[in-house]
Formats: structure tokens, sequence, C-alpha cells
């Protein structure tokens, strides 16, 4: 699975951006190069509203300035961002990535890393971009499902999902076992089920 996501590449050295922007180029990967975590959020605050959240993954640099890069992914993550990120850090700094980490994060390469590798990792955290992204997509698809149910539809459709018979029901909702079937059609069509199994998988999974 491919992503139609960017790379957001932020490092305050501009060597190092120039060199990873042409790395990540080379191997046909998008990329959005950025000089500090502010420039970053200035773009994405600026953006999202228009656009949408970002689709992509975020390859930061650990120690820059005036903010660095675990301190990045905390705003990101007060953003409710939840794109696959990735570290470039030093030796002494693997504490701190390792506690970014246990925050989500995907993943860290130590100083020196092969482009190959970097590559690589990129373009597999890219792979997990388009995987979560059609996750969501699909988990709005059924809550819009869900919510063009009437109320009594949903009445219906917890007892069918429970393994409710339509006379149970029926008795439970004091209505016609006819009215029941019509009602429990109605969900299936709705839903895009065809099994009171199906029904149970689809609400377990919201």
């Amino acid at each position: 699975m491919t992503s139609d996501g960017s790379i957001y590449l932020v490092d305050d050295d501009p060597g190092v951006r120039d060199a990873l922007a042409f790395l990540m180029r080379s191997r046909g990967l998008p990329v959005r190069a950025f000089d500090s975590g502010p420039a970053l959020l200035a773009a994405l605050d600026a953006e999202t509203p228009v656009s949408g959240p970002p689709r992509g993954v975020f390859l930061l640099d650990v120690r820059m300035e005036p903010m660095t890069g675990t301190r990045l992914h905390d705003e990101l993550l007060a953003r409710r961002l939840r794109n696959p990120v990735l570290f470039l850090t030093g030796h002494g700094d693997i504490p701190m990535v390792v506690d970014a980490l246990k925050k989500g994060a995907f993943d860290f390469l130590e100083k020196p890393y092969s482009d190959n590798a970097l590559a690589d990792r990129i373009a597999q955290a890219l792979a997990v971009d388009a995987a979560m992204q059609a996750e969501g997509a699909q988990a709005a698809e059924r809550e819009a499902r869900l919510a063009s149910l009437t109320e009594r539809e949903r009445e219906v459709m917890s007892r069918v999902a429970a393994g409710k018979l339509n006379k149970v029901i029926a008795d439970e909702l004091h209505v016609s076992v006819r009215t029941i079937e019509v009602h429990r059609a109605r969900v299936f069509a709705k839903l895009g089920v065809g099994s009171a199994a199906e029904l149970a998988t689809l609400l377990a999974q919201g």
C-alpha cells in the first residue's frame, strides 16, 4: 500500500535539510522541508482548516532551535495528529526518543544512518499512514450509515445484533413481527450488511 501523503521534514541545519530533501526526491518520495518546528506548525495551522489534516509522515531532527524535535512531537499530538513520526537522533538523544516512542512515535534512526535504510523506513511509514487513512475513511462511512438510522431502527438493530429472533423483538417493542421484518431489512440495507453476524461485527468495529 502506498500513500499520497508527503514527508514533512524539519531540520534547522540547511545542509542536512537540503541533503535529506534531495535523497527523498531522488527516491520519488514527495517532501516538504521546514527549518524549524514553529515554521511547520504555522504551515499546518494555516492549511488544515482548508485542506484538512495532513497526510503523510513527519521526519524530525531531535536537536533543533528554538523547538526540539520531541517538543514538536508533543505539539503535533496536542493537535490530535497521529501521523507516523520518525526521529533523526544522535546517541546522546536516545533516552529522549525512547520517551517519544512511548507516546506513539513510529521509529528513530541513529546518526550516522544509511540512506537506503532511511528511505526504506520512510516508505514503510508512508504505507502505515495510508492504512490509517483508509481505516479512518471506513470509520467515517460507518458513522454516516449509523447516523442514517431512525430511533426505532436503532432499537431493532441492537436487538438483532444481540441475536434475538424477530418474534422476541416484536414482543419487546410491542409491534408486529412484520413490522420488525421491515425495520430489519431497512437496517441491513442502510448499513450494507447481509446477516446478524455481519451487523454484530460492524458494531464491534465501531
